[in-house]
């Protein structure tokens, strides 16, 4: 992302002064929030640190803060400013920091699949389901179709929700996020069927389709799906008695062959209750294991393996300083008039859920 050629030259410690400059001279007129995985330098800066829920939360609560700087990647920031009052602004230090599981669902996709359930004959009995990790356009699809928003967290509520009101759901984009879930509630892989939008017709056969009670869409997040059985197997061989949890984006092999899974909040929650002295080994983003395991230094915090988002990497200091000094334009984030009222609804509908 660009910056003037001074800050390339700015060395760390320089930086977080002129940081700390900005937040003194602002006040309670900024809030910076960090998501869990960013960096440590980072981290050590925002006001609020928390997955993409706690932060949108956070954000919308503080009305005295003109100016939100969201350091984490873009799909959280919508929301932030989807949620924030018409005085606030909200900017990412690098608004090109996306998230590309969100990007594995597109709404002409998402549109061309419920095309396809309406000349079965089903739509009307499907409730959309779009996972937070998702454009603000399929939040808002969601919003029209009667749909909702859920996070790792909420998804179970979800699908109790949307199995209230109709016999099927169409969960998106994250296939194994909606096979864990679906598993929980009861539900076989016979009940299941995968949408493949690089497929024609989704690669489902119709009457299959027309049978299911849940289609989920092949999506995935890399940084979960890194994680093996194999994974798992070796940190117990290698750490006798140890508890191993993980996030629910990795595949239900590994979830089954874990002892917890959970949100990334409850992941560290996990990590906070266990007994001292135990072994937790943990499969997500290896920045905050790292974290857990300096926070948590009555216990062995380890990686089930190291894997690196990128896109969370790549807000530096050097970014958030620049942001914080000029807040460009160019990296200020306002979610589109059209779609605001549409995504706020199926987003209300997610804070229900709670």
């Amino acid at each position: 992302m660009f910056f003037p050629e001074e800050y390339r030259a700015l060395a760390d410690d320089e930086l977080e002064v002129r940081i700390r400059r900005v937040k003194g001279s602002l006040g309670r007129r900024l809030l910076i929030l960090g998501h869990y995985y960013q960096q440590d330098a980072v981290i050590k800066c925002a006001d609020v640190t928390g997955d993409s829920y706690a932060l949108a939360k956070a954000g919308a609560a503080a009305r005295d803060a003109e100016y939100i700087v969201f350091c984490g990647v873009r799909f959280m920031a919508e929301t932030a400013d989807l949620l924030s009052a018409p005085a606030q602004r909200v900017y990412m230090p690098d608004p090109d920091a996306g998230c590309p599981l969100a990007d594995l669902a597109d709404l002409e996709q998402v549109e061309r699949a419920w095309r396809m359930l309406e000349q079965i004959g089903v739509a009307r009995d499907v409730m959309p389901v779009t996972y937070i990790n998702s454009s603000m356009e399929l939040k808002a699809f969601c919003g029209r179709q009667g749909g909702t928003v859920c996070t790792s967290s909420s998804a179970g509520e979800a699908f109790d929700w949307a199995l209230k009101q109709r016999s099927k759901i169409f969960f998106f984009p994250d296939e194994n996020l909606g096979r864990v879930s679906a598993y929980a509630k009861g539900f076989n892989d016979g009940d299941m069927v995968v949408w493949d939008a690089t497929e024609r017709d989704g690669g489902v056969d119709p009457d299959r389709l027309k049978n299911a009670r849940i289609i989920l869409w092949n999506g995935y997040c890399h940084v979960h799906t890194f994680f093996t059985v194999s994974h798992v197997e070796a940190a117990r061989a290698k750490y006798p008695g140890c508890l191993v949890a993980v996030h629910p984006e990795c595949n239900p092999s590994v979830v089954s062959a874990a002892d917890m899974n959970g949100s990334t909040s409850m992941l560290i929650d996990y990590v906070e209750r266990a007994p001292q002295g135990s072994t937790v080994v943990v499969g997500t983003e290896i920045n905050l294991v790292s974290r857990l395991a300096t926070m948590f230094a009555d216990k062995k915090v380890v990686p089930l393996a190291r894997s690196l988002c990128p896109n969370m990497f790549k807000t530096s200091l050097r970014d958030l300083c620049y942001t914080l000094e000029h807040f460009p334009e160019d990296r200020r984030i306002a979610v589109p008039d059209y779609l605001r009222a549409d995504a706020h609804l199926a987003l209300e509908r997610m804070l229900k859920l709670k």
